[in-house]
């Protein structure tokens, strides 16, 4: 039995899908694709597909995972095509490859986030972000389906900064006429998840800043902290035992 890891990409309007339907899409993309899943013993077997750490919907990635078992060998590379091929345009499969061991979700403990917040000045921002930085705590409200909740969000954001608002892979940059800052922080992952609603939440407290409209929130990347605040990425190791 093989184990196969795999980064994909969920952008455009497919960042308003719902993980639940994701998942559907993948498994019919599994099969469409003619992959030797393995599946679960039991009265209802199952493909054994890992999910890590899902964005939430609303939110674009460019850094999602999954894992991935199959009963026949198969090359990393000719899956990858396999799979972005039968995939819908919005889901798109970046790499894939093999298992070194372990697990993945002890490999990713903070996300980098991009936080696009139109009609909002790189000034303004730059005075909401310090305001966070400095604050030792910062307690928001989150609606569930349990009700209000409080939570500091302060404790699980390592850094933010103010990015430059430019036109880049995957990203449309907009009319860059308007005033448009770009928040671009690490968050660790805590429980309960601070999500990027949470960050923007924060700044309102601690600065009064309200954006216009939305903000669009793009994960650019999952992994383990290293000694200055950067993310390792998850699937280095497995990439340097192929070699």
């Amino acid at each position: 039995m093989q184990k196969l890891r795999l980064r994909y990409a969920k952008r455009g309007r497919l960042r308003f899908t719902s993980h639940r339907d994701i998942a559907r899409t993948f498994e019919r993309a599994l099969r469409r694709a003619g992959v030797p899943m393995a599946y679960s013993q039991g009265f209802s077997p199952h493909p054994k597909v890992s999910w890590v750490g899902a964005a939430p919907t609303g939110v674009a990635s460019e850094a999602e995972y999954v894992e991935v078992q199959v009963v026949d060998r198969v090359d990393p590379e000719a899956l990858r095509v396999a799979l972005d091929a039968v995939l819908p345009p919005g889901l798109d499969v970046l790499e894939v490859v093999q298992s070194s061991g372990g697990t993945l979700p002890e490999r990713i403990e903070a996300s980098a986030w991009r936080l696009e917040l139109p009609g909002v000045s790189p000034e303004d921002l730059t005075e909401a972000v310090s305001a966070l930085m400095a604050a030792e705590s910062v307690e928001v409200e989150r609606l569930t389906k349990d009700g209000k909740k409080v939570l500091d969000v302060r404790p699980a954001v390592v850094s933010a900064q103010v990015g430059v608002h430019s036109s880049d892979a995957g990203h449309d940059a907009g009319d860059l006429s308007q005033p448009c800052g770009i928040l671009m922080t690490v968050v660790r992952q805590t429980t309960p998840t601070v999500r990027p609603d949470d960050v923007l939440s924060a700044l309102r407290v601690v600065a009064d800043l309200v954006p216009p409209v939305p903000a669009k929130a793009t994960r650019m990347a999952q992994g383990r902290l290293d000694d200055e605040g950067g993310l390792v990425d998850p699937l280095a190791l497995d990439r340097a035992a192929e070699v």
